[in-house]
């Protein structure tokens, strides 16, 4: 796994156990949006030899999202809106323009995402574990899955550019220590 520069606050796990519902209505839309931005990458001319993964990585997302999409129903909690993540949305503001720029940032933005949240169901897990243990479970059993994509999405950039894939990724590893810090108030996933 990542050498995170920052850790996750001490604050968020609190915050996400007292709003659970509102954090698998977001974590729902993550995933729907996980696959959107795995097929989206098949665009790049360059990944044009992994579309084969990238279909897979989008496949397993919209799994994933049916999953807390069927348990939210048997909660009796609808969908709603989503929330914006400014976690999120700053690493992808950062992603730069040019196209191969922009395919290698893209898939570390992805990367980092997925590790984050492969952090994040670890310790829920464990926290879930007395208290809701079917959807502590659920995330153990998320923990492997999203760290394949984490790793998937990392070797692509590697096999594209190597050198400037690390380069780019102190790059985002200083923006996430930033990002991670930043304190609000939403009940959300990241």
């Amino acid at each position: 796994m990542l050498l995170w520069r920052a850790s996750i606050p001490d604050e968020w796990l609190p915050k996400v156990l007292a709003n659970l519902n509102e954090v698998l209505v977001d974590h729902c839309h993550l995933e729907r949006k996980a696959a959107t931005s795995a097929l989206n990458l098949i665009k790049y001319p360059e990944l044009t030899s992994y579309v084969r993964e990238l279909n897979k990585i989008a496949q397993e997302e919209l799994e994933h999202f049916g999953m807390i999409y069927g348990l939210l129903d048997s909660r009796g909690v609808t969908l709603g809106l989503p929330k914006a993540s400014p976690w999120i949305g700053g690493m992808m503001r950062f992603i730069r323009k040019g196209r191969r720029e922009q395919v290698i940032d893209h898939l570390i933005a992805a990367s980092l995402i997925e590790g984050r949240s492969c952090e994040k169901f670890q310790i829920l897990a464990e926290a879930l574990i007395s208290t809701e243990p079917d959807i502590a479970k659920m995330y153990s059993d998320l923990v492997e899955n999203e760290g394949g994509h984490y790793a998937q999405f990392w070797l692509i950039a590697c096999e594209i550019d190597n050198q400037e894939a690390h380069r780019r990724l102190e790059d985002f590893l200083d923006l996430d220590s930033k990002l991670i810090r930043q304190s609000h108030n939403l009940p959300i996933l990241h």
